[in-house]
């Protein structure tokens, strides 16, 4: 049976037409009817629709019939595209035999369609080269169809020149699947390992794990135990996704499906884990298994205070489908009540919030992210830090590290320079260049995930004229000279502006935040200083000034002692009121100072 059974996957930048290649695939072997057609059949969320990009992976089982005259399975496990869900990525491309790699005619090879060619590579997958959206008016085939080749070391004449939107040459790729895409291989351990590659929460049976057999068998009733967390469960059903979830008996060797086992914390079941019998378990766990960890932290506050319980409520329901994004309550003096929330990268950042905002009504303000330092203290410890108000004096720290990236940017040759200006600024250095056509080229580079926070992407599509891309990894910690910036109000501190920034930039980061802050503060009837701080010294300030009411108004004729008498009186009023007047800000002035600075 294992014969007949293909496993793919469909790696490609976001909006190169992934998602419409899959709508054509299950046009073409029956797997939807007319009825149920309907663009993206595989995204289920509306956001994914919106945006053009695939959030969480979505696996169906195609039956197809082959020119040979024999029925195949080939079993589709579509994949996220961008980079913050590159651990998916690698772990749905794991449970391949082989890859389409999908490149836009209008675009070329773009940075995170390199970055996935090279984990399909690493996976030792069968890569089929397709270029879609040929019908387009702007096409460069020949020239993408080169820059292909050369990329991938292939001849011209074996890519796959196609219009998923049009289904122009999909029958032929269907064929080369079939073909050119190894059947999985029996391993000699004959007992059950099956890769967990993904998953989802359902409010009745809990959770739902994708599931790929590389060995041996599964059926409801079976025990079987999770080999990273050690916890074993019975299972009460197994079955495929075609695209609907078809309950099956058994699941064997190279088929993909699901596994349910009523359990009800999402934090049990691991992507990249190993599931194996309780009674005959495997020898060693399926290789490539880690923990996804939160990069990216921002505090997340409710805009009506009301709304408190709301958001945690949202926060619990977005927790239970998505595992690795993290919260914990967090408290405000300017703020209120709210959570500081672990993220993957700003992708995941942004898709989370604007979840929040518009499946559960509750609107929401983000403070400036922030990424996880490490600070090796004089008493030996070592601290891992990710928000910026508990950054201990700096006289109890011996080293600071921050999280370096290593970046793959395509660009075109014209915009060479303003990119690596771009990276300069960013305190980035230049590892590696390499032309992929005429018109682009590829640079390798290493920064800090710091500056590539608030608005890198942005800066390089300005630049490029919104043909650069970009696509980065984490490669580890580098010791770096940070320094904890607070911002004061009349003398006191706000927290939801405190930021962690590189000693070269602090002055200048400072600058511009009191600046902002003297725009958008309402003037009160004391003038408020607004300060910028380092260690105890104030590097930046401006002054609020003050609403003047003219109590000399009343007085004319007589004596100009008159008037100074009122003057001195209105003097020390507004003394006494700087003294125990407290600084109404707006909660809006945060995110506009956020989104400036």
């Amino acid at each position: 049976m294992h014969e007949r059974i293909r496993n793919f996957s469909v790696i490609a930048h976001i909006d190169h037409g992934k998602s419409t290649l899959a709508d054509r695939f299950l046009d073409l072997t029956g797997a939807i009817s007319e009825r149920e057609k309907k663009d993206q059949v595989l995204d289920d969320m509306d956001l994914e629709r919106e945006r053009g990009i695939t959030i969480k992976a979505h696996p169906v089982t195609l039956g197809y019939k082959a020119k040979d005259g024999k029925d195949y399975i080939l079993n589709l496990i579509d994949t996220p595209g961008h980079v913050d869900f590159a651990y998916e990525v690698s772990r749905s491309l794991a449970a391949c035999e082989g890859a389409l790699l999908l490149v836009d005619a209008t675009q070329g090879i773009e940075a995170q369609t390199v970055a996935n060619v090279h984990l399909a590579l690493e996976n030792n997958l069968e890569i089929i080269a397709v270029i879609n959206k040929i019908d387009m008016p702007f096409a460069m085939v020949d020239d993408v169809k080169k820059s292909v080749g050369d990329f991938l070391g292939v001849k011209e004449d074996e890519i796959y020149c196609v219009s998923a939107k049009e289904g122009t040459g999909v029958a032929e790729v269907l064929e080369a699947i079939v073909h050119k895409v190894p059947c999985p291989v029996q391993s000699r351990e004959n007992r059950l390992k099956a890769l967990i590659y993904d998953s989802f929460y359902d409010n009745f049976r809990g959770v739902v794990a994708y599931i790929r057999i590389f060995s041996g068998s599964v059926q409801a009733g079976e025990k079987v135990t999770f080999m990273a967390t050690g916890k074993s469960y019975e299972v009460s059903e197994v079955g495929i996704f075609t695209p609907k979830a078809e309950k099956k008996h058994e699941l064997g060797l190279g088929q993909v499906g699901y596994l349910i086992c009523n359990i009800k914390d999402p934090s049990e079941v691991k992507i990249g884990d190993t599931v194996t019998l309780t009674k005959y378990p495997a020898h060693y766990p399926l290789s490539g298994f880690k923990e996804m960890k939160p990069m990216v932290f921002s505090g997340m506050y409710p805009v009506d205070v009301s709304d408190y319980e709301e958001l945690k409520t949202a926060l619990g329901k977005l927790k239970l489908n998505d595992s690795s994004f993290t919260y914990e309550v967090e408290n405000s003096a300017a703020l209120g009540f709210g959570f500081r929330c672990g993220f993957l990268g700003l992708l995941h950042m942004e898709i989370l919030q604007e979840r929040i905002e518009r499946e559960f009504n509750v609107d929401i303000i983000m403070t400036l992210p922030s990424v996880i330092y490490e600070l090796q203290m004089k008493d030996g410890s070592l601290n891992r830090l990710s928000n910026p108000v508990l950054f201990p004096e700096k006289n109890l720290i011996e080293e600071i590290r921050e999280p370096f990236v290593r970046m793959t940017i395509l660009t075109p040759t014209d915009a060479i320079g303003p990119v690596m200006q771009i990276v300069k600024d960013k305190r980035g250095d230049m590892t590696h260049t390499e032309t992929i056509s005429s018109q682009r080229i590829m640079l390798t580079v290493e920064l800090p995930l710091s500056e590539i926070l608030v608005d890198f992407y942005d800066k390089l599509k300005s630049v490029t004229h919104g043909y650069g891309s970009m696509d980065y990894e984490i490669i580890g910690y580098r010791p770096s000279e940070m320094e904890k910036l607070i911002i004061l109000l009349n003398g006191e501190k706000v927290d939801a502006l405190t930021a962690i920034v590189h000693k070269d930039k602090v002055t200048l980061f400072g600058r511009k935040t009191v600046e902002k802050l003297k725009e958008l503060i309402p003037r009160h009837l004391f003038a408020v200083p607004v300060q910028a701080a380092v260690g105890g010294k104030i590097i930046a300030r401006e002054t609020v000034k003050a609403l003047k009411k003219n109590v000399t108004a009343k007085c004319y004729g007589g004596d100009i002692t008159r008037k100074k008498k009122l003057w001195e009186k209105q003097k020390e009023g507004k003394k006494r009121m700087k003294e125990i007047g407290k600084v109404r800000v707006p909660k809006n002035i945060f995110v506009e100072v956020l989104k400036n600075v």
